[in-house]
């Protein structure tokens, strides 16, 4: 297994969540997630894109890309915000702008509503939490 710590967010997302991955090159987002950071990604399983998958089709059209840029990026908060660093009840500004709500319980972590199933993922240019769905921002 090689160390995550040499792979920055979008090599992660290639082996983790390929569906991020694709989301995140339709929508124009690789050099900004290879870039330097810190960052830190909210990022739906493929799991989660499946459960939306008539609506993922949609938004990886040309087309759709800006919807989805919107998306992604309601996905992603600067800095490197590690599990044990999320306080019960913060709120997270996103790239997108919008905040997202952290919920801790026990050792259960929740984002804008979504279980945080795999935490702490390290990367070169920040971290990587896997959650269970797709956080939708205020359209």
């Amino acid at each position: 297994m090689t160390s995550t710590q040499t792979q920055n967010i979008v090599a992660l997302a290639t082996e983790s969540a390929k569906t991020l991955a694709a989301a995140v090159t339709a929508a124009e987002l690789v050099t900004t997630l290879e870039g330097t950071g810190p960052f830190t990604v909210f990022a739906p399983t493929d799991a989660a894109f499946a459960a939306i998958q008539k609506d993922v089709d949609s938004l990886l059209k040309p087309e759709n890309k800006t919807k989805l840029a919107n998306i992604l990026t309601y996905h992603m908060v600067s800095g490197k915000h590690m599990a044990a660093d999320l306080e019960d009840g913060a709120e997270l500004t996103t790239v997108q702008g919008e905040k997202l709500k952290v919920s801790v319980n026990g050792d259960k972590v929740m984002i804008g509503g979504a279980n945080v199933t795999t935490a702490d993922v390290d990367a070169s240019n920040g971290v990587v939490h896997l959650i269970n769905k797709v956080l939708m921002p205020k359209m």
